[in-house]
């Protein structure tokens, strides 16, 4: 590994510490990943005829402009993506589409709630993306649980279980949508073979949280109403609801029968959405800028743009050290290590993205890994899969290690020190015993 190559990984592994320890350091991890992504790049430039051959005299430029629009292009369709998903769901959200889940899920036995909690939690992350179920089913509990020492397990148990639901679900988590993206998983593939584990690795963790909770619940006032219902009427509200989950749900078929790029589908469906919602607030007899215009582009302002930035500042870090070989020898060197067992070499993935974020690790592994024609590195095939489980329900084992687990952490004031001894393990139990079910169903069933 030449010196300059040494550098641009030093670089990545400070800003990826900065990441890590953002709640030390108070500074946001977008601005580091940003500040991350130039300065990779910046040292690139010292000389890129070593890693890019035809960057030689005048062509310098063009040829490194060339890689970068290359890297920035795949880039740019995760990001749309990730915008046009949470625009539909913020604005199902403003129009009280979530409000009828809390009516659901409502039990006075509190071993009732838990398993409610977990399964709606559960489908609804596979549909949406963790974070958005999580704030909306923190935002239920504050509503059904006054006592805080239990609402904190139950919000435990919606980490685990939006990790999980995230995990089988071509669009229910980052990490599956770069995967998806890359077409190194189908929509058919993941929920095919990815579903069974998932379930048992919330299904588990459910069962031994369960213990903890006996009795009946008293009823809380906190956190408000869980969405504001706005001027449209019930009937309109549903329309918006089933328009945006369903629409969500329709990607994948989108993406099979045209073969286009996933983000595409998701314009449409915001798209369709934004043109229905014009039309719902004309009926009402708004003017124009107070009525539709406003509305959805306020809805487009809320959208956390930070994320965003971040994804962009990590995943073109990520791209350099892929460019400059770093990747392909840590391939090697885990492939060497562990003698091409991909169960070890994605339990340790999964383990590491409790502790580090799961995006740059999966965006590392896609350049780690080329996708093979056939065996377990083709589309579909174990690595990728596996690869899909671990990142997203590892997550689930620290509360740093996800979205999810991230903002519920702040919305609940839930300390690092209570999960680690309360959580972690139970967690971890989930986590292996989803793999030891993927084993099987690929030994025995697929």
């Amino acid at each position: 590994m030449s010196t300059l190559t040494l550098s641009i990984v030093v670089v990545f592994v400070f800003g990826y510490l900065c990441i890590a320890l953002e709640s030390l350091t108070k500074v946001n991890k977008a601005a580091v990943a940003l500040l991350m992504f130039v300065a990779c790049w910046t040292l690139f430039m010292v000389d890129p005829g070593s890693y890019i051959p035809d960057a030689v005299g005048e062509d310098v430029a063009g040829a490194v402009s060339t890689v970068m629009e290359r890297h920035l292009g795949s880039t740019a369709t995760t990001l749309f993506f990730l915008m046009g998903a949470m625009t539909i769901v913020e604005l199902v959200d403003q129009n009280g589409g979530f409000n009828f889940v809390r009516g659901i899920i409502a039990s006075k036995s509190k071993r009732a709630l838990l398993w409610r909690i977990a399964f709606i939690t559960f489908f609804l992350s596979a549909i949406l993306d963790n974070m958005t179920t999580a704030i909306v089913m923190v935002m239920i509990l504050r509503k059904l649980v006054a006592d805080h020492k239990d609402r904190i397990i139950y919000a435990s148990l919606v980490i685990i279980a939006a990790n999980a639901g995230g995990a089988f679900s071509p669009i229910g988590d980052v990490t599956t949508i770069m995967l998806w993206n890359k077409s190194l998983i189908t929509a058919g593939g993941v929920i095919k073979e990815l579903f069974l584990p998932s379930v048992v690795s919330m299904v588990v963790p459910a069962l031994l949280l369960s213990y903890f909770l006996k009795g009946e619940l008293s009823y809380s006032d906190e956190g408000g109403a869980v969405a504001a219902e706005g001027d449209l009427s019930a009937g309109q509200r549903k329309a918006i609801f089933f328009l945006g989950v369903g629409g969500l749900i329709f990607v994948p078929i989108f993406k099979t029968i045209t073969h286009l790029p996933p983000f595409v589908g998701i314009l449409l469906v915001l798209g369709v959405l934004w043109l229905v919602t014009e039309l719902f607030y004309r009926s009402h007899g708004e003017a124009e800028d107070e009525g539709t215009q406003k509305r959805i582009l306020n809805i487009l302002r809320r959208i956390d743009m930070g994320t965003i930035m971040f994804f962009l500042g990590i995943l073109m870090a990520v791209a350099c050290l892929e460019v400059v070989g770093v990747l392909a020898m840590a391939g090697e060197w885990l492939d060497v290590t562990f003698e091409g067992n991909h169960y070890l070499v994605t339990g340790i993935i999964g383990v590491m993205s409790s502790i580090v974020d799961n995006v740059p690790l999966v965006a590392g592994c896609m350049g780690m890994y080329p996708m093979e024609a056939v065996g377990d590195m083709a589309q579909d095939g174990i690595f990728w899969q596996l690869l899909a489980y671990c990142a997203g329900v590892g997550g689930s084992m620290l509360i740093i290690g996800s979205a999810a687990g991230v903002v519920v952490m702040g919305l609940e004031k839930i300390t690092f020190i209570w999960y680690m001894k309360r959580i972690s393990l139970v967690a971890f139990a989930g986590y292996l015993a989803g793999i030891v079910v993927y084993w099987l169903e690929r030994t025995f069933l697929f």
